[in-house]
């Protein structure tokens, strides 16, 4: 099976999913305990953990190809280049991105928009030769000697890709998933790519000036995730700058926790529950006219922001009981900045003559 059908797993599991959910609803098993999450003694029975697991709905609209797919740059043996062939330059910027496995198979969108971000930006970006890990699943699960390994292959992997482009002189490491930057914090990339830094694509966004004017008719609030890959600045400094408007934090554990929604949902539940009362406050307060807002604030848009592929999935399944929708900083700006075909522009630019494929 070709790698990019694990996205199209994703979106049909997720599609099952929220066929549960809705069965579930209709028969009214899952409502109470949305509004009255039961305390936890011990695992529960496996009828009361279907139950909590049914009851928010996985996200729609999931792509159902990764980017690398989209792309044709899935081939191992390669190392993709894109930049921009009107714009590139000796002086052009040269940056390692690390997609990873959330923003790069999953929610394939955010891979996307960090690319066309950093092409906007007049950057070169080298993407790793096929799909990795970083690492971090198997080491948080206690399987440490995997975790190990996969670092150790990944690091002798990059440092053969510094070895065959010595002539762009990377200085940057980008990602844009707050677990691959706690993991890849470990590779010691400054002894790959000598005098590199390892940084979020949201501060390096930042750093470049690039951000927006401020969106009209929507309100936001950002989500800071647990396990943040903004490590310069904070999350929330860093998401007012790029927005060009005001953005609430907006507080506590989305409740996805990797995959604690799945190896104990009845937990889940619980930290959904505060998050859910956090969320519908914060909506509340961005929805009342002040004398820093548009007399309509009170019918305004309201989106909640965050920096984590995990976070984007937990985040989604407010949408129907908070009345919100989720999305990646990046992708709202690629939106915004790019245009409402930004993924499909993108993707015909890289595709028609912006992709130098390196041999290893």
């Amino acid at each position: 099976m070709s790698r990019w059908r694990c996205a199209t797993c994703c979106a049909v599991s997720y599609k099952a999913q929220r066929l549960g959910h809705t069965l579930a609803k209709s028969f009214g098993l899952i409502q109470d305990s949305v509004k009255h999450p039961p305390a936890t003694l011990g695992r529960p029975e496996l009828k009361a953990q279907v139950i909590h697991f049914l009851n928010k709905p996985m996200p729609k609209n999931v792509p159902n190809r990764t980017s690398r797919a989209l792309l044709d740059v899935e081939d191992d043996s390669l190392i993709p280049v894109i930049r921009d062939p009107k714009r590139a330059n000796d002086e052009s910027e040269a940056v390692f991105y690390f997609p990873g496995c959330g923003s790069e198979r999953l929610f394939s969108q955010v891979g996307l928009a960090t690319q066309a971000m950093l092409w906007h930006a007049g950057a070169t970006t080298v993407l790793p030769p096929g799909y990795l890990c970083c690492g971090y699943p198997q080491t948080s699960s206690g399987d440490e000697d995997k975790g190990q390994a996969i670092t150790t292959a990944n690091r002798v992997l990059f440092h053969r890709v510094a070895n065959t482009l010595n002539y762009l002189d990377i200085k940057t490491v980008v990602v844009s998933c707050g677990t691959c930057m706690d993991q890849l914090l470990k590779y010691e990339f400054g002894k790959i790519f000598p005098g590199c830094r390892l940084v979020d694509i949201h501060e390096w966004l930042m750093e470049k000036g690039i951000k927006l004017d401020g969106a009209s008719g929507t309100q936001y609030m950002y989500h800071e995730p647990c396990h943040t890959p903004m490590k310069h600045h904070s999350g929330i400094k860093v998401a007012n700058a790029l927005m060009g408007q005001r953005v609430d934090l907006n507080d506590r554990c989305c409740g996805e926790s990797g995959t604690l929604a799945v190896s104990r949902p009845d937990v889940s539940t619980q930290i959904r529950f505060r998050k859910q009362q956090e969320i519908e406050a914060g909506t509340a307060a961005l929805r009342v006219p002040t004398g820093t807002q548009s007399a309509g604030a009170g019918d305004a848009t309201v989106k909640i922001l965050t920096s984590c592929p995990s976070c984007l999935q937990g985040l989604s399944r407010y949408e129907n009981d908070a009345d919100i929708s989720a999305d990646y900083i990046v992708v709202e700006m690629a939106r915004a900045i790019l245009g409402p075909d930004w993924m499909q522009n993108y993707l015909r630019a890289a595709n028609s003559g912006g992709i130098e494929r390196v041999l290893l």
